[in-house]
């Protein structure tokens, strides 16, 4: 089984980047997780969208080509990240690669809240996508207070841990399905 991550954060040091090194770690021996970069997609731009640069047509190929989904992120001024939402936009036009792809969504924050609206957020934008979106109800990957949950870049508060195996245990099922 093959997935994708998408992270939106480009911090090097990025809790979120983390949880998705995490998931990617844990889960090795079950699927092949590629987390893609977004930092070298152009600005969406609608001019382009018919001649996209080389980064955005090796982008949606990956994303297309996967089983599934994990998009991890943090939480902007209660919502997602322009960077996220850039990501988004590329992945919905054209070709629209999104549409029918099972997706998970995850995020870590350092606040009591994780990235719930932010999570919120993304859920509708998703919606408007037309994506097979694993349910709310006990999937929400929420890390809050992840400056405690996180040392040396890992993942390391086993609660969270043992919650994200189950989670992603779900995603897994909900792909195959």
């Amino acid at each position: 089984m093959k997935i994708v991550a998408i992270v939106g954060s480009l911090r090097k040091d990025s809790y979120n980047k983390q949880l998705a090194a995490t998931i990617q770690e844990r889960n090795m021996e079950r699927f092949d997780l590629e987390i893609l970069d977004l930092s070298v997609l152009p600005h969406y731009n609608q001019d382009e969208e018919n001649n996209p640069s080389e980064a955005v047509v090796d982008f949606k190929r990956k994303v297309k080509e996967a089983d599934g989904l994990i998009i991890v992120t943090p939480e902007y001024n209660w919502s997602i990240p322009g960077v996220l939402k850039n990501a988004l936009d590329w992945l919905s036009r054209v070709d629209k690669v999104l549409i029918g792809k099972p997706v998970m969504t995850a995020g870590a924050a350092t606040g009591l809240a994780g990235t719930l609206r932010a999570q919120l957020h993304l859920r509708q934008i998703l919606t408007a996508l037309q994506v097979k979106l694993l349910s709310p109800v006990g999937n929400e990957i929420l890390v809050n207070q992840a400056g405690t949950k996180f040392a040396d870049g890992k993942l390391t508060d086993e609660a969270t841990i043992k919650f994200i195996d189950d989670v992603v245990d779900r995603f897994v099922k909900f792909i195959s399905e």
